[in-house]
């Protein structure tokens, strides 16, 4: 009984590192919708409520402060005892600092309402910089192919899709003009967007919901085409920096298995491994995917082939606590690729309805979730002790295999074939060890064979002393004393007969 319920407490420790209630996933200002950890966990709408309360709250205070050093200059002035045209000249001075100051703060307040076509020399000034040579480069192919298409959808609308289509183009001419601002103002711009189109669309137009979200995608998926080079993963953000980190600690935990996280799928099953394989590949296809729609698209598909790997296994449909642990190790196995990078690029610019409702958000947010999980992932969490939880991270010991008889008939086949490649690893360590040992004994008997050798030489070389004999007097010819053979006659030449 003792040692059933420490399996129990055991289960519900394991539970408990990774459990997210439901409540936890809806914005937390009670509104219904679902966060994100992006937005300090409320929906997008609460979000730029908060966000613009937060920061009319700072152009207050430095209305604030423009006063309080408005009356210390005053002050000073009143006080100061200079001449007559010095305290012309201070007076001036401080007229048009008064003047800039309040020109600084009426232009930060109505940076994000003012038109892109501003008149007179405000736009001959935009026109005169030098545009970047990237904006007006010939559109890829892609690019064209998504800007047909949109054409043709429009043209279903009649006059509303008129309105749309000019009003996407004036969005575009303006982000071109707005490519300093920083990538939150430029969110910022794309949900007002968003919002206004939207609102257009039923006020002015009457349009159908269904109409009306249909017609927001293709808009969506227009203007993020075209935008998309400039506003995912920007040099300005810190979110090449962030897909590092995660990716080095997905690395970093890559010794972390199934049962530890209570995943409930078996890979052994042909079918259940296909989900997996699948899910892995749409979590990584994400990357590839330019509109934000897409990109929820494939986290979408992904977490449907999770839950059919599940219910496959269980026999039943899965719920909430089975399918969060079994989407963190897809993501743990998978690596997705500037996974940080995909999620900001989502959260900054895709249509919030999508994000605060329906399946797309919801799955969003529990990946969000897993996210989070890895990067806090600890001892407690995966049910270890801190001093195993250390050796596995910086990969002084794996955890202990299983000998294939002892396996449990629902381990999955991944892990028995990891044991199996460890057990081969070891044996070749231990093969790998002993060619070292005979090569290095080789090594030496070659040195010692050397060596004899060279010793016996010099032994015999030193006992048979080598005795060089001086060169003898050359022997004279046979025919030396032969005197009389100069007076012999020529040798007789070959005769040709003629007849």
């Amino acid at each position: 009984l003792f040692s059933s319920s420490r399996r129990k407490m055991n289960l519900k420790s394991e539970r408990r590192g990774i459990h997210v209630d439901q409540s936890e996933l809806l914005c937390k200002k009670g509104c219904g919708y679902y966060g994100n950890p992006a937005w300090q966990g409320f929906c997008s709408k609460c979000w730029r409520e908060e966000y613009h309360k937060a920061r009319q709250k700072q152009i207050q205070e430095d209305w604030e402060l423009a006063e309080r050093l408005q009356r210390e200059e005053e002050e000073a002035y009143a006080s100061s005892q200079s001449t007559q045209g010095a305290q012309s000249l201070t007076f001036s001075k401080f007229e048009e600092k008064k003047t800039n100051e309040k020109t600084r703060k009426v232009t930060t307040v109505k940076k994000f309402f003012t038109a892109s076509s501003r008149a007179g020399a405000k736009k001959e000034i935009q026109e005169a910089k030098a545009p970047s040579p990237s904006i007006h480069r010939q559109a890829s192919i892609e690019t064209d192919r998504v800007s047909k298409e949109f054409i043709e959808f429009i043209r279903t609308y009649q006059k509303p899709g008129q309105d749309i289509y000019k009003q996407c183009k004036l969005f575009l001419d303006t982000m071109s003009h707005k490519r300093d601002l920083s990538i939150e103002e430029q969110s910022e711009c794309a949900q007002d967007f968003y919002q206004n189109v939207a609102d257009r669309l039923q006020t002015r137009w009457k349009v159908p919901p269904e109409k009306v979200e249909k017609a927001m995608d293709e808009v969506e998926k227009y203007i993020m085409t075209r935008q998309y080079k400039y506003v995912f993963c920007p040099e300005t953000t810190d979110d090449e920096k962030k897909d590092l980190a995660v990716q080095k600690r997905i690395r970093a935990l890559h010794w972390v298995t199934p049962q530890m996280l209570c995943v409930p799928v078996s890979e052994e099953i042909p079918e259940v491994s296909d989900m997996v394989v699948k899910a892995i590949t749409d979590i990584i296809e994400m990357d590839s995917k330019r509109v934000p729609r897409d990109k929820l698209a494939c986290i979408t598909k992904c977490s449907k082939h999770i839950f059919n790997a599940i219910k496959i296994t269980k026999n039943e449909p899965a719920s909430a606590d089975d399918f969060l642990p079994t989407l963190i190790y897809i993501v743990l196995k998978g690596n997705p690729p500037r996974l940080q990078s995909n999620i900001q690029y989502i959260t900054r610019f895709c249509n919030p309805s999508r994000l605060m409702t329906g399946e797309d958000g919801y799955y969003f947010t529990n990946l969000c979730c897993a996210v989070a999980f890895i990067e806090k992932l600890d001892a407690q969490s995966l049910n270890l002790s801190q001093e195993d939880f250390d050796r596995f991270m910086t990969g002084q010991t794996s955890p202990k295999k299983q000998e294939s008889d002892s396996f449990s008939p629902d381990v999955c086949l991944g892990v028995k074939q990891m044991c199996k490649s460890l057990d081969l690893l070891s044996q070749l360590n231990e093969r790998q060890e002993r060619i070292v040992s005979e090569a290095k004994k080789l090594e030496k008997d070659l040195i010692d064979w050397t060596d004899g050798i060279t010793k016996e030489v010099e032994d015999i070389v030193e006992k048979y002393p080598l005795e060089i004999k001086t060169k003898s007097q050359a022997l004279a010819a046979i025919d030396s004393e032969n005197v009389e053979n100069d007076k012999l006659p020529p040798p007789l030449q070959p005769q040709v007969y003629a007849g």
